[in-house]
């Protein structure tokens, strides 16, 4: 299994400025590269400051100045908030300025706060359409001529402007979380971002369910990659679980106003609701949270993420935008890096030493 990590731009205060902001991004960027993550994602959102992102391609770009080996991904671009000449265009251009790092992972979009002011009222359930055909649409462009005539758009002969620097193209990934979406994405070869959100361990299993059905039902393609997100918070001592732990409940606050639309958003900046208002709000109870995330001490937190190997995880990914200050997030990286990865290193190369099993003609 490999390891990624998932973060976004967030400002939660007008005192905290963009400079410091951008400034921690790539920090976390170098410390990834330099200790082996195999992929740095980043989303797509508009108009909050709590995820800063209008345009993902541009961040990569700009990590992968400051980074060597490490895959630059979307996670994800959003189907709806682009005409299909400009994403393939934009997208290729991405892939040759990071010097063909590009892992091209797009979503139907989640917050319906973003989808009333960039879509005109389209639903984030609808963005599924508009997702299955713009990324058909993207390949055909990337691989010479072709004329649209969808549902959602229209277009005559063009091209993308660059082709991508990978050959077909940069590798695919779709966000999915109902079996429709799996099977859709695994049918197009396309590999699977996923995450359990913030529900109990057992979700794990069936999302990986979900996967396995799929892959089943397209034999025709190759086995594609499985990558699952959790958000994370590694500590020294057990007992700072409280501390840790407070920062995603305190998130959730935001979270929900935008998911649910039950609060305001003044200059960017979400209210924070109060809990009774929240439509789900038993799923932030803390002990619940450190329970079901990845959060513990090194020690705790390897058998959890065994269970994301065990379920056939290809790339465990460290969600680690939630609001969690700043030198707690270097904490969890050092410590992931320094005694987390180590023992799944060393498992791997003891897996690769030991000899084949007895038996065969």
């Amino acid at each position: 299994m490999k390891f990624a990590l998932f973060m976004n731009m967030e400002r939660f205060s007008p005192a905290n400025s963009m400079q410091d902001v951008m400034a921690h991004m790539r920090t976390m960027a170098v410390m990834a590269d330099e200790g082996g993550f195999e992929t740095l994602w980043t989303a797509e959102h508009h108009t909050i400051e709590s995820t800063i992102s209008p345009n993902p391609l541009q961040v990569l770009v700009r990590l992968a100045q400051h980074t060597d080996r490490i895959r630059l991904g979307t996670a994800a671009l959003v189907a709806p908030f682009w005409n299909p000449i400009r994403l393939a265009g934009e997208a290729a251009l991405c892939d040759h300025l990071t010097g063909g790092r590009l892992e091209f992972g797009i979503a139907r979009g989640a917050y319906p706060y973003e989808f009333d002011r960039m879509t005109g009222g389209t639903t984030p359930r609808e963005g599924t359409h508009f997702m299955r055909e713009i990324l058909p649409a993207v390949l055909k462009l990337w691989s010479g001529d072709y004329a649209h005539n969808g549902h959602y758009w229209r277009f005559p002969l063009a091209t993308s402007v660059p082709k991508p620097l990978q050959k077909p193209h940069p590798p695919l990934w779709v966000a999915a979380r109902d079996p429709g979406s799996f099977d859709w994405a695994v049918g197009i070869g396309a590999n699977i971002l996923s995450t359990p959100l913030s529900a109990p361990v057992a979700e794990i299993g069936v999302l990986a369910e979900r996967f396995r059905t799929a892959c089943a039902a397209h034999p025709e393609r190759l086995r594609p990659k499985f990558m699952m997100q959790r958000r994370t918070c590694i500590y020294d001592r057990s007992q700072d679980w409280e501390k840790a732990v407070s920062y995603i409940v305190d998130h959730g606050r935001y979270f929900e106003n935008l998911m649910q639309n039950s609060g305001t958003v003044t200059n960017g900046f979400p209210e924070a609701v109060p809990f009774k208002t929240m439509a789900d709000h038993g799923k932030y109870d803390p002990p619940a949270i450190r329970d079901n995330l990845v959060f513990g001490t090194p020690d705790e937190v390897i058998p959890k993420i065994e269970v994301y190997e065990a379920a056939g995880v290809d790339q465990f990914c460290l969600g680690l935008s939630f609001n969690l200050p700043f030198e707690l997030q270097i904490r969890t990286l050092r410590l992931f890096i320094e005694e987390v990865m180590p023992h799944f290193a060393a498992r791997e190369r003891a897996v690769a030493a030991s000899p084949p099993a007895a038996g065969g003609a």
